[in-house]
């Protein structure tokens, strides 16, 4: 008897899978992910460094005189807070000498460096080539530097993405020695 009445207990306080869904609300369902500001850029970049090498090796996919090809290389430009002939060239050069059909982009950390008086931020992140038939091609360290530009929209702080540099090798440091030589 008291089984019987346990069960009828369960079954008033269960809630069919509409129910829920019907009174669920995004904030409920699916709950904002914090970030600092340190994880946000680092998300960021990742995600920026995906898409242009996605789109790199879609452009470089077809024909490169289509119509589709040219919004697919102003797209890429728009990466770039300064995009000029010679901004792709290296990174061209790579994935066709190599074949490239995908990529996939790890462990990307980003970092500051000093040269003179600047501050410079830099991504560095490996990055594996797979060929058309999905196989691996190998994984190689690059890096690239990027800016984060104050855009401010109706009394808001926001900040736009560009590269500057994309596999860039960092700037290298003057090799002056401090102290007393002979």
């Amino acid at each position: 008897m008291l089984l019987t009445l346990a069960a009828c207990n369960n079954k008033k306080t269960e809630v069919s899978d509409l129910e829920t869904l019907r009174n669920s609300n995004n904030k409920k369902s699916y709950p904002a992910v914090k970030m600092d500001s340190a994880q946000a850029i680092n998300f960021i970049t990742k995600q920026k460094v995906q898409e242009l090498l996605d789109l790199s090796t879609l452009y470089l996919s077809g024909n490169k005189n289509t119509e589709i090809d040219t919004v697919i290389y102003s797209q890429m430009g728009s990466y770039f807070h300064k995009p000029d002939s010679m901004t792709f060239k290296k990174l061209f050069r790579e994935l066709d000498s190599l074949k490239v059909k995908s990529v996939k982009v790890n462990n990307l950390s980003v970092y500051k460096d000093y040269y003179k008086n600047d501050t410079l931020d830099y991504a560095k992140f490996n990055v594996e080539y797979f060929d058309d038939k999905n196989r691996s091609l190998g994984t190689f360290e690059k890096n690239a530097q990027y800016i984060l530009m104050s855009t401010p929209i109706k009394f808001k702080k926001e900040f736009k993405f560009y590269f500057l540099n994309f596999y860039s090798s960092p700037l290298k440091k003057d090799s002056t020695s401090v102290g007393v030589t002979k």
